[in-house]
């Protein structure tokens, strides 16, 4: 009997390469569709479902689509012996159809579709394996997700004034008019939360309570990437202050981000905040104009982060279920392909020269240096390069390299052949995907003129970034720890600039806490004394009374005759 998982591998990997080859001719011949379907006309009001083919839905399609088909090949095998492993394929096939309604939709309520269905599907995945822990983290998932899609939902609402929700032939006036533009600035918004710029950053990290193939796909291609897209699509309605204020929230959380994977023991968590930062550099890289070379580094960092959280998953598999990286230890020994694998896209990540990471890294950062920058964003761009190659080193030193800890003392080996066959699909395209999508996607290539010492820059950096990574991991217990003797920076850094405990605590503890007093001073306070409880009591002494007049009726009535009879007497 052929598994289900087997039917949506060959399924998805199908439509990936027909979604592909689609997209280089759309490209070649510089050529779009769009397909409108009337789903129902009553008078002069019509209701019609728009979808948009061009060369970039359809190339991100054939990514989303690739990386889905591997990603449900292995976990197949990661997610054995699950009870409800036809539940989570079906969640994650509802994850893959939203994400692509959003791809290929021009009409912002078909966006929201995309959009909901994601957010939805999302905190479900998220509370898969069911803990207080994930609870947790699906619930600052969906509500910090709420903002974007209230954003959007008043962003329809908005395009109610011009007849259309169309966006795709309202971008040119966008950028023009005033009241017009309050529409890119509620989809900014709206990606901002999605894809999880400061300040909506705390999510991203939680949602790691998800099973990691689903983390493979969110982090690389899907939920985390849709704000990104959909700011790729909006490139064109953006003004230039709209523009400074996204490179400046971009660079900061691209600097943030390197800074606290730096502190982060938990395998999964530290390749999170590398997301993080990778979307920090797309976000900066597109409101510096550069629309195309943020699709190209999303596309790029799409195969090697899907890479990097299967080797994850493979890695915590066998060590038992742990995550913390200061248990493992020379694991290159005993997992030598998934070590391999793992090696390779860290590289690539870094932008180590010929591996996909490289082309779309380096190309970003040299035209970053070409850009009108001031010091502060030029000097933030390299710095958060250089703790990019940095915490890359210190995880790479804990988990592959370094000496043997607790958990590789147990026999450790190299995970199922069938999920090193789902890594295996992927590797090639880690280290060949940069070159062909370059080739593809600039006819003309960009013609970067730099003095050398900016040239060099990016390598450099990356460099001393490496060698920093590789001199904090170097301590062992007898050593009296840095981070120890400023503990209060150490945990600042480490929290992500102390968002975690702002979007938890810090926005529900004073709602929470002021509802105790109302619940107490007015429910049960001065409400119950006038209110409820006060015509309550009212009522039921009155009740009472009657009650009394009813069961003595006849007594009381013999009594007023008497009453009466002593009244005429006396005075008549």
């Amino acid at each position: 009997m052929v598994s289900i998982c087997y039917i949506y591998f060959v399924s998805f990997l199908s439509f990936s390469l027909v979604s592909f080859f689609s997209s280089i001719y759309f490209m070649i011949l510089d050529y779009s569709v769009m397909l409108e379907f009337e789903l129902l006309s009553l008078n002069s009001v019509s209701i019609s479902m728009t979808i948009l083919l061009d060369w970039m839905s359809l190339l991100f399609m054939s990514f989303v689509l690739f990386i889905s088909s591997m990603v449900i090949y292995y976990s197949e095998f990661y997610m054995h012996g699950d009870i409800n492993l036809h539940r989570f394929i079906m969640l994650v096939m509802m994850f893959v159809i939203s994400m692509m309604l959003l791809i290929i939709s021009p009409n912002l309520i078909s966006i929201l579709l995309g959009w909901d269905g994601l957010g939805l599907v999302s905190y479900c995945l998220v509370i898969y394996y069911q803990n207080f822990k994930s609870y947790n983290a699906g619930m600052i998932t969906a509500l910090s997700n709420r903002i974007g899609d209230v954003a959007l939902l008043m962003a329809i609402a908005w395009a109610f004034n011009y007849g259309s929700f169309n966006y795709i032939f309202y971008l040119s006036c966008m950028k023009d008019s005033y009241e017009m533009n309050v529409i890119v600035c509620l989809v900014l918004l709206a990606s901002m939360t999605k894809s999880a710029q400061i300040p909506f950053s705390s999510w991203l990290p939680a949602a790691m309570a998800a099973p990691t193939p689903v983390s493979s796909l969110v982090h690389s291609s899907t939920l985390v990437t849709a704000g990104v897209y959909l700011l790729i699509r909006f490139n064109f309605a953006m003004t230039s202050e709209l523009c400074k204020f996204l490179l400046f929230i971009g660079v900061l959380t691209m600097f943030m981000a390197g800074l606290g994977a730096n502190f982060e023991f938990d395998l999964k968590k530290i390749i999170a905040l590398s997301t993080l930062s990778q979307l920090g550099l797309m976000m900066s890289i597109l409101a510096l104009g550069e629309f195309k070379l943020a699709l190209f580094h999303l596309l790029t960092h799409a195969l090697f982060k899907a890479l990097l959280f299967m080797c994850a998953g493979c890695i915590i598999h066998s060590v038992g279920n742990f995550q913390d990286i200061r248990y493992m230890g020379g694991l290159v020994m005993q997992m030598p392909l998934t070590c391999t694998f793992f090696i390779i896209s860290n590289l690539s990540l870094c932008g180590l020269p010929f591996l996909a990471g490289f082309y779309s890294k380096d190309l970003v950062l040299e035209v970053a240096s070409m850009s009108y920058l001031n010091i502060f964003m030029y000097l933030m761009f390299f710095l958060s390069t250089g703790l990019t190659v940095c915490y890359t080193f210190r995880m790479l030193y804990y988990v592959v390299l370094g000496d043997f800890n607790y958990l590789v003392l147990n026999s450790v080996s190299d995970s199922s052949f069938g999920m090193l066959k789902g890594m295996g699909g992927l590797i090639l395209l880690v280290v060949l995907g940069g070159s062909i999508l370059m080739w593809l996607m600039f006819p003309t290539p960009y013609f970067i003129c730099l003095p050398f010492y900016m040239k060099i820059m990016a390598f450099l950096v990356s460099l001393l970034g490496g060698w920093m990574g590789y001199e904090v991991s170097k301590f062992s217990l007898g050593f009296s720890l840095k981070s120890l003797d400023s503990l209060g920076l150490s945990q600042f850094l480490a929290s992500m600039w102390n968002m975690p405990y702002i979007s938890t605590y810090g926005l529900n503890y004073y709602p929470v806490f002021s509802g105790k007093i109302i619940y107490s001073a007015l429910d049960q306070g001065w409400s119950e004394f006038v209110g409820g409880q006060n015509f309550y009591s009212k009522m039921s002494s009155s009740t009472k009374m009657l009650q009394f007049l009813y069961n003595n009726n006849l007594k009381i009535f013999l009594l007023l005759t008497v009453m009466w009879i002593i009244f005429m007497v006396l005075f008549l």
